[in-house]
């Protein structure tokens, strides 16, 4: 049986049993008919995926793999708000009649800070032999200080390849500055990455705790698990490092009312093996790659639910 099987499992069990029911409340979702879309939660809720073990995608049903990956290329690699740049439609009622979705998620990602700490030289080691036209860093100074404007994502590259033990590598989305701007808070808001040492052999291996404010685990429970397992694997194949562990760290973990009996089906169903995820071919820049450089080989599952209905 898959480990992502399991965890899902034990995890929509014991919410069914022993979580926080807030029928009554005054709450923010809503079901299309109009109707308060209540839950039953579980605050804090921890998770463990070792990577180097097995790809952690749910066997109960299909992960729509494709779908999943071009999102997070959509938010982590195009840097795009806009629902006109994403194939799926999952974000469809949240944007606007242009098709943005306001300043969240990749609106954050394009966003340029200053950093005094990154050098010439450095930036030659990240970045110096790409050819992609990406620009990865512009120098600026500040007051009496130098220093470049870069991405969060650049400089937590930048750091992964120059000074990888660094416990400052952190890639967040949570920006209260443009909260009211945004027309969904960011679910899964933060990464925080952390490099140790091969214990089987030589060479360096990425791990990642992935934050997430709030996890609608029949629409999406194992969706993030498996783009960040991704985002792990993609940046430790740029950085010549292994893919370690995602710690899923969830603050308001639910089932929604209408989707409780789903669940009670959907993890009484068979589990299958794991499948096995490939990196198909070798790419030396992070904007390199497509949604066709990842593939689930033998992967096994349950049938798709159906007219999941989603709480907006």
């Amino acid at each position: 049986m898959s480990q992502a099987d399991v965890i899902f499992k034990n995890m929509c069990e014991d919410i069914l049993a022993n979580g926080t029911d807030n029928k009554g409340e005054a709450i923010r979702p809503h079901w299309e008919d109009g109707t308060p879309a209540y839950t039953l939660a579980r605050f804090g809720v921890t998770n463990r995926y070792d990577l180097a073990h097995e790809f952690p995608a749910l066997t109960f049903r299909k992960v729509a793999f494709k779908t999943c990956i071009d999102e997070l290329l959509w938010i982590w690699q195009k840097q795009s708000a806009n629902i006109n740049d994403l194939k799926g439609h999952i974000w469809d009622s949240w944007a606007d009649e242009s098709g943005s979705i306001g300043k969240a998620y990749g609106y954050q990602q394009s966003k340029k800070h200053f950093y005094p700490d990154v050098s010439e030289a450095g930036i030659e080691a990240a970045f110096g032999d790409l050819k992609d036209g990406h620009t990865y860093a512009v120098k600026e100074r500040r007051g009496e200080r130098d220093g470049y404007l870069m991405t969060q994502l650049d400089k937590a590259i930048y750091d992964l390849k120059n000074t990888p033990f660094s416990r400052r590598i952190i890639v967040s989305m949570w920006d209260p500055e443009d909260q009211y701007e945004m027309h969904l808070a960011p679910c899964a808001y933060e990464m925080t990455f952390m490099v140790t040492r091969d214990e089987e052999g030589e060479g360096l291996v990425l791990n990642g705790i992935l934050n997430q404010r709030s996890n609608d685990l029949l629409a999406a429970g194992n969706w993030n698990v498996v783009q960040y397992s991704v985002l792990i694997y993609m940046l430790a194949h740029i950085c010549g490092m292994k893919a370690g562990e995602l710690l899923h760290v969830i603050g308001n973990a639910h089932i929604y009312d209408r989707h409780i009996d789903m669940i009670k089906e959907l993890i009484s169903r068979e589990q299958f093996p794991a499948p096995v995820f490939e990196i198909k071919r070798k790419v030396s820049s992070f904007y390199d790659f497509t949604v066709d450089d990842f593939e689930l080989k033998d992967y096994n599952y349950g049938p798709q639910i159906k007219n999941i209905p989603v709480a907006i």
